[in-house]
């Protein structure tokens, strides 16, 4: 089976993900700082995705495609686990001299859910780009 998206479906795909990933981390980030940072995100996958899908000859449906990949992993790594990261994230902006440990659940399930992630691209790919 193999879905045939168009570079302008892929552009629709890449704008609705932006949005919800901006949303999604904008409600998960505790601090400004924090807030800034994520919504930065988008813009420096940009700087670095695109010069190197251009070196490896990636079209740009393939492009979009990583890049919408890549917010939906962070959202899905994130959104579950949003209160313990913000704490830990806060607390670590009070404290900038000491190291706050992550939370044991929050880092295994950001792990676990990224691997997850990445094995769906990888399975997608064939079908979707």
């Amino acid at each position: 089976m193999h879905v045939q998206l168009t570079t302008g479906d892929w552009w629709l795909i890449a704008a609705c993900v932006t949005a919800v990933y901006a949303v999604a981390m904008y409600w998960c980030m505790p601090t400004p700082k924090a807030k800034r940072r994520m919504l930065v995100a988008p813009l420096a996958g940009w700087v670095f995705l695109l010069p190197n899908a251009a070196v490896k000859g990636y079209s740009v449906s393939h492009t979009l495609y990583f890049y919408s990949c890549a917010l939906v992993m962070f959202v899905v790594m994130l959104v579950p686990v949003a209160k313990r990261v913000a704490s830990d994230i806060a607390e670590q902006e009070r404290k900038p001299w000491a190291k706050v440990p992550l939370n044991s659940f929050s880092l295994y399930w950001m792990a676990w859910s990224a691997t997850g992630c990445v094995a769906g691209v990888v399975c997608l790919w064939p079908v979707l780009a």
